[in-house]
């Protein structure tokens, strides 16, 4: 079975009209809601299911839309509303499609409040939708500064306590960028890979060591860059008198604690992402249809068909295919 733990909702206008809506009213007016029949909501994943089939994935856990979450965004009523109406819809899309769809929570997020106002639905969503996940953004802000703290610090424990309690993974996703200098896509790789050694250099795990982390996009640029904060943590030739570090210690070590996806669009960075933290580590991601969902033209298939590379390394085993397809997924979110 294919598992694809990195998806995102694919929903028809009304959705990004209701935003707009928004937006332009700044929650000026009593809440309301996105009405959906389930003909338009059917219709708006014609495409999004046909895809599915032609790269034979059986399953994906659907997640909003990061780019559109609007963390940033005032008042925070407004992103709440949004929100909600991002999980509701996809909860009636898991409830039409039960087999094929699972629900990862979107939180509404918001910079410079206090991490428990967003708790509510993470809660409503697993108990009562039956979500099996959530994602959260280390920056609301957007901006990538020090508004919000990095993943490491207290700030974060309400969220993380939470998570235990309900024994759900999040997936470390960031949204939107309002720098002018990247898009949201390098933004995306800066800021999850900020996450990972801020929780790498906490005692984030000593403290919730049942705390399940997925990390999006191939852990960002850290397997990349393993061999630079593998030296931070070893000792210097120059102290070579001091006692040798606790090699449970070691960067590529603590990096086991977390899960990454193989949202990576090249063999070549699939083979160092399993090569650097290990089959057991690497869930089955695609975020398709989105971003990598553009065709090859020189393979003539999807950038986002990740399935033909993965099966082609002949030195994975069998076991190792098995558990980056299927069971690390499962093991993770209780499917």
């Amino acid at each position: 079975m294919i598992i694809d733990v990195h998806a995102h909702v694919s929903a028809p206008p009304e959705l990004y009209a209701y935003q707009a809506n928004l937006l332009a009213s700044r929650g000026g007016q009593r809440k309301s809601t996105v009405k959906l029949d389930d003909e338009k909501i059917e219709k708006g994943l014609k495409s999004h299911l046909k895809f599915l089939e032609e790269v034979q994935t059986d399953m994906q856990l659907l997640s909003p839309r990061p780019y559109t979450m609007m963390h940033h965004e005032k008042p925070d009523k407004i992103v709440h509303w949004y929100i909600e109406a991002c999980n509701d819809l996809i909860h009636r899309q898991c409830q039409m499609h039960p087999n094929t769809f699972k629900g990862v929570a979107g939180l509404p997020q918001a910079v410079g409040v206090d991490i428990r106002q967003a708790l509510p639905e993470l809660e409503r969503c697993v108990k009562q939708l039956g979500f099996v996940g959530c994602l959260v953004n280390p920056d609301p802000g957007a901006r990538g500064d020090d508004s919000t703290p990095g993943m490491g610090e207290e700030y974060w424990y309400p969220l993380y306590e939470k998570l235990v309690e309900l024994d759900v993974p999040a997936m470390i996703h960031s949204s939107t960028c309002l720098s002018s200098r990247l898009n949201y896509t390098l933004h995306f790789i800066n800021e999850e890979s900020i996450a990972v050694v801020s929780l790498l250099n906490s005692e984030v795990f000593k403290h919730f060591p049942k705390l399940k982390i997925v990390v999006a996009h191939g852990g960002g640029a850290i397997p990349y860059h393993m061999g630079r904060f593998m030296a931070g943590r070893y000792t210097s030739r120059r102290d070579k008198e001091r006692k040798a570090v606790d090699e449970s210690k070691y960067f590529e070590n603590v990096a086991k604690k977390l899960h990454y996806d193989t949202c990576l669009y090249t063999p070549e960075a699939l083979e160092l992402l399993f090569k650097v933290m290990g089959p057991a580590n690497c869930c089955f991601g695609t975020e398709s249809p989105g971003a990598g969902s553009s065709v090859n033209p020189k393979t003539g298939r999807a950038m986002d068909d990740l399935k033909p590379h993965i099966e082609g390394f002949s030195w994975l085993t069998d076991t190792d295919k098995k558990n980056i397809f299927e069971m690390n997924a499962r093991r993770l979110y209780k499917i």
